[in-house]
């Protein structure tokens, strides 16, 4: 019995980690309150203190599952180069644009995550430099080191011209910021 307890509770953290994930994305941390997290994960505003802390811990294990689980994609793609330009392609996608809750944590919440607790800044940390070192490693996999730089430009280059173009009203406007981003970055990796 003792198992299948630990088991649940495993299974139900889980589920709130990943519907927080995609309301934080959606909505927003800030506009997120753990009433309507655990509503999304189908359960009471009690349950949640048996899971988390609060609702800062909450948030640094979303950050961290969720650069986990991208990173976890890359795996996905063909290898080397080949493999960064499907990333790059998919990432400046206006389907990518237009479903923030599934989407990459880092152009739905940098703003937030810049001022949250330093847990989640630190998870973010973590996972962004993730993110980085699988880029260098595809930019260059006989020394990632060397490619360092350059897979921190990539990355900047993407989130923020996904960040742009989610913003912008003029939809043609935002079709042509995720276009030029992709032309762009394609350069930069040459």
């Amino acid at each position: 019995m003792a198992r299948y307890a630990k088991e649940h509770k495993q299974v139900t953290r889980q589920r709130i980690i990943e519907k927080a994930g995609h309301r934080f994305k959606q909505d927003g941390i800030d506009g997120s309150g753990i009433s309507t997290l655990m509503a999304d994960a189908g359960l009471t505003n009690g349950a949640f203190y048996a899971h988390f802390a609060s609702k800062d811990d909450l948030v640094a294990n979303v950050v961290a599952e969720e650069l986990r689980t991208q990173v976890e994609r890359y795996d996905t793609l063909r290898p080397g180069r080949q493999g960064l330009e499907d990333f790059v392609r998919g990432y400046l996608s206006p389907e990518h644009r237009d479903q923030p809750g599934t989407g990459c944590p880092s152009a739905a919440l940098l703003d937030e995550i810049g001022r949250c607790a330093d847990a989640t800044r630190q998870a973010y940390t973590e996972g962004a430099t993730a993110v980085v070192e699988e880029i260098a490693a595809r930019l260059a996999p006989a020394d990632p080191q060397s490619a360092r730089g350059k897979a921190i430009g990539l990355f900047t280059m993407v989130v923020g011209t996904l960040q742009l173009s989610r913003a912008l009203a003029d939809r043609k406007f935002a079709d042509e910021v995720l276009e030029q981003g992709i032309a762009n970055a394609l350069t930069f990796m040459q």
